[in-house]
């Protein structure tokens, strides 16, 4: 496969692109016609997904074909890319495919005229949510369907594909949650993670949203297998577990597992809030603030916990 010759093809038909890291190459979409590069497409993986208006793919045939590009480009594209494979035609598996509701819009489009969205942008406000947590992590809400009234949090892989998402109630109800049917044994905001820094585990997404810098929602209580593997994979050195006062049991064994495997743990006691109620500076000052767990502190929490 010549990425020259790929790239070269590709910037024929998108325009120049601006390379960045792991073969990622930004471009101008051509579906939001936005003016800064927010189309980004890797020529390894083939994956390409549009930062601003959430257009996504896992084929560059498949993209050349919504451009409705020649056909000699798109069998040039798949000889280049050997891919024998590539068929026109929809494939069946058993692994479900993840996607956003069909109603979902995005808050950073604006729109102060309709009550709902001032309704969600007030709610998102009153958790300590800004425009740029919104873009960064591509907020959005559903005015109705099964996500009536709830704003939308994505998650996505290291390649930029949707692997979660959670549905939050803006509105006072007794059904204030409502996530996908699907497994949660992935990584949670995977995409905005340096595995070469400290990481820090919380309980959902408004959590990780809260503490701003490599945090990973656990979307529940427990750590997932995935993520347990790829913490010790990437050979990440200091850990923090900041996870709520009724998962202590649940943050005592994350925190044994990941001290037997050589990391430096570091349990942030919480014991009347969580990270998203008590907000980035105090958050902030609390994981500082925290000395590192010894095998003694652990068996002494463990003995409080079962008391």
């Amino acid at each position: 496969m010549s990425k020259f010759a790929i790239t070269t093809l590709i910037d024929s038909v998108l325009g120049k692109g601006k390379i960045n890291s792991n073969d990622n190459i930004a471009y101008c979409c051509p579906f939001c016609h936005t003016s800064k590069k927010k189309l980004e497409v890797n020529i390894v993986s083939q994956h390409w997904h549009c930062w601003v208006c959430n257009a996504a793919g896992r084929k560059l045939a498949v993209l050349f074909r919504k451009l409705n590009v020649q056909r000699e480009k798109i069998s040039r594209l798949i000889q280049l890319l050997d891919d024998v494979e590539y068929r026109p035609t929809k494939t069946t598996t058993d692994t479900p495919v993840i996607q956003l509701p069909e109603e979902y819009t995005p808050l950073w489009k604006i729109n102060t005229k309709a009550p709902e969205y001032r309704n969600a942008v007030h709610y998102l406000k009153n958790r300590g949510i800004t425009i740029y947590d919104i873009l960064k992590y591509r907020i959005g809400y559903c005015t109705n369907g099964l996500y009536n009234g709830k704003i939308i949090i994505p998650s996505y892989d290291a390649n930029g594909s949707l692997n979660y998402f959670v549905g939050r109630a803006y509105y006072d109800t007794d059904y204030k949650h409502k996530n996908p049917n699907t497994s949660k044994d992935i990584i949670g905001f995977e995409l905005h993670i340096n595995w070469k820094m400290p990481i820090i585990l919380v309980e959902g997404a408004f959590d990780a949203i809260a503490i701003k810098r490599n945090a990973i929602p656990l979307f529940g209580k427990t750590i997932p297998d995935t993520l347990k593997m790829r913490i010790v994979e990437k050979g990440v050195k200091e850990i923090y577990i900041c996870l709520d006062m009724d998962a202590r049991k649940q943050a005592l064994d994350t925190a044994n597992y990941f001290m037997a495997n050589g990391l430096d743990v570091y349990f942030v006691d919480l014991p009347n809030s969580d990270p998203s109620e008590l907000g980035f500076k105090q958050i902030k000052y609390e994981i500082e603030h925290t000395a590192m767990l010894t095998q003694e502190k652990l068996m002494e929490q463990k003995i409080l916990c079962s008391i």
